[in-house]
């Protein structure tokens, strides 16, 4: 990922900084400003891409926009507005915005638009990205060691969304699941909700079907009260026993269309990211799709 400067500007103290810091992760650096005045004086730090609320107390976006081009044409800027403003989008586009994002604003879909804004703006030759460039950094993923609990699970990850989205602006997305690793540091299998959904289910519900003399006790109008139940019993159980364990690897170099053929033919919704024979991310479906909008939008 080539390092790049942003210039974050909006008059929320908390979506500013909780953005800051999940760009940080992804590799970017991040200036921050809290008003259009501030982020007038802060283009002397030579941003590479501007991201730019609309509403702002003061001056607000599209006269700040207005300003920005004035001074520097050929920088990129992202505008972020209220979902469904059409005319703002309108209005920022011919002001001369790179492109505008809805509020709240998925945190994934808003680092590909700063890499794409960035390499337009300096007509990097496209080069088409290979497995590393759009995967998540395992960093950013809730972690916990393969010993913990079900208990344990939630816990880290309810603290680590209360770090994250500190707004209802910004959605860091896709990371509902917990990445169980070895004592190496590796991973050792993955936890989502959906392996949480089968873990509530008493295991006769997915034994081979019970004779008619048997079959009134398996009756959905004995289950009152059995979702509760089996969720307290399962809370005190290793991760092991309900964490998806074989998780397809895939090769950091691996070019776009070995992960698309992978994710069909396994098939794997996400793949662990191998760099230098370590785990260093993981590479979803959302992050082949976002390849595939980026592409067609830009052609």
């Amino acid at each position: 990922m080539v390092k790049v400067k942003i210039l974050m500007v909006d008059d929320e103290e908390r979506f500013r900084t909780t953005t800051a810091k999940i760009l940080s992760r992804r590799g970017f650096e991040t200036i921050l400003a809290a008003s259009g005045e501030e982020a007038l004086e802060k283009m002397a730090e030579k941003p590479d891409v501007v991201i730019l609320d609309v509403k702002m107390s003061g001056m607000d976006g599209h006269d700040v926009l207005k300003q920005i081009k004035a001074q520097t044409p050929d920088i990129p800027v992202i505008m972020l507005t209220g979902h469904g403003d059409i005319p703002g989008a309108r209005k920022a586009y011919e002001t001369g915005a790179y492109d505008y994002l809805a509020k709240p604003c998925d945190i994934d879909l808003l680092a590909t638009k700063i890499q794409d804004a960035h390499a337009y703006a300096t007509k990097i030759p496209y080069e088409e990205k290979l497995a590393k460039d759009i995967m998540i950094p395992l960093d950013d993923y809730t972690m916990i060691s393969i010993d913990s609990t079900v208990h344990d699970a939630i816990d880290a990850l309810e603290k680590a969304m209360r770090e994250l989205v500190a707004t209802d602006r910004l959605m860091d997305t896709g990371h509902r699941s917990v990445v169980i690793t070895n004592s190496d540091g590796s991973v050792a299998g993955i936890l989502n909700p959906l392996n949480l959904i089968n873990g509530v289910r008493p295991e006769y519900m997915s034994a081979p079907k019970p004779s008619m003399a048997d079959s009134l006790q398996y009756s959905a109008m004995f289950w009152q009260g059995l979702f509760t139940t089996r969720v307290k019993e399962i809370m005190t159980k290793s991760v092991r026993e309900f964490m998806t364990q074989s998780v397809p690897e895939i090769d950091a170099k691996a070019n776009l269309m070995e992960v698309a053929n992978a994710m069909v033919t396994l098939p794997a919704r996400r793949m662990v990211v191998q760099g230098n024979g370590k785990d260093i991310g993981i590479v979803r479906e959302q992050e082949v799709f976002y390849e595939i909008a980026r592409i067609i939008s830009s052609s």
